[in-house]
C-alpha cells in the first residue's frame, strides 16, 4: 500500500461509518478519485483493503459498494450473541482471576475515557478487547468461534457511530457493571447485563423492535 492507497482508505472508511456513503450505495473509482483528490490506482487499492476489512464489496463487472446487512440478519446477530456471549459472561464469573477483573476494569475505564473524548476507533478496539477477554474465560473453542463469525467489524463500527449521548453512556456503565457482576463471582447478574449490554447496541442501531417482536426467540 502506497501513502496515497493508505489516505484514501481512511478517508472513505472515515466517510462510510460517518454514514456519508449509505450500505449498497456503489462506489465509482472515477468519482472517488475527484472526491479524494488522487489518482485512480489509490483509489483501487483502498477498495480493496476494505473489502478485506468488510467495509466494501467487489463484484466483476459491477464494481464496488459499501456492504449491505439486512435487517433481518443484523437482528439474528445481536440476538444470538446476546445468547452465547450471556452464556459466557456466566461462565467468566466462575473462572475469572483477580488480575483478569483489574485488566477488565483497566479496559472497561479507558474505554469510557474514549468515549467521552469521542475517539471510536479506540472505542472499538477496547470494546473489541473487552469481549474477548470475557468470551476467552469460557476456555470454549465452540463458544468463541461463533462469537468470531457473528462479530463484523462493519456491523460493529455502524452500531459505535448509531450511538447517541445516552447510548455511550448506557453502554460505558453496562461495561463498568458487568465487571462488578464477574467481581461478585456472579453468573445470573453478569449474563443478565451482557444482554442489556447487547440489546441495547441493537436498540441503537435498528431502532424499536416491531410490536409484538418475541424476546424469547434469542
Amino acid at each position: 500500500m502506497t501513502a496515497a492507497s493508505d489516505r484514501a482508505a481512511d478517508e472513505l472508511r472515515t466517510r462510510i461509518l460517518g454514514g456519508e456513503y449509505r450500505p449498497g450505495e456503489r462506489l465509482g473509482e472515477t468519482e472517488l478519485a475527484a472526491t479524494l483528490g488522487v489518482s485512480r490506482t489509490p483509489v483501487r487499492e483502498a477498495l480493496r483493503r476494505l473489502a478485506a476489512d468488510g467495509l466494501v464489496e467487489i463484484t466483476t463487472n459491477k464494481g464496488a459498494r459499501v456492504v449491505e446487512h439486512p435487517h433481518a440478519d443484523l437482528d439474528a446477530i445481536f440476538a444470538i450473541r446476546a445468547h452465547v456471549e450471556g452464556i459466557a459472561a456466566r461462565t467468566a464469573a466462575e473462572r475469572v482471576s483477580d488480575a483478569d477483573l483489574d485488566r477488565l476494569d483497566e479496559i472497561a475505564t479507558e474505554l469510557t475515557r474514549c468515549s467521552d473524548a469521542g475517539l471510536i476507533e479506540e472505542v472499538y478496539r477496547l470494546n473489541s478487547q473487552f469481549h474477548g477477554l470475557i468470551n476467552g474465560l469460557s476456555e470454549s473453542t465452540v463458544l468463541t468461534s461463533t462469537v468470531n463469525q457473528l462479530i463484523h467489524a462493519s456491523v460493529l463500527f455502524r452500531t459505535l457511530h448509531a450511538f447517541d449521548e445516552d447510548a455511550r453512556r448506557r453502554s460505558c456503565a453496562h461495561h463498568h457493571e458487568i465487571v462488578a457482576a464477574l467481581r461478585a463471582r456472579d453468573g445470573a447478574w453478569a449474563e443478565a447485563v451482557m444482554h442489556a449490554h447487547l440489546f441495547s447496541a441493537r436498540a441503537s442501531l435498528l431502532g424499536p423492535r416491531p410490536r409484538g417482536a418475541d424476546e424469547g426467540s434469542r
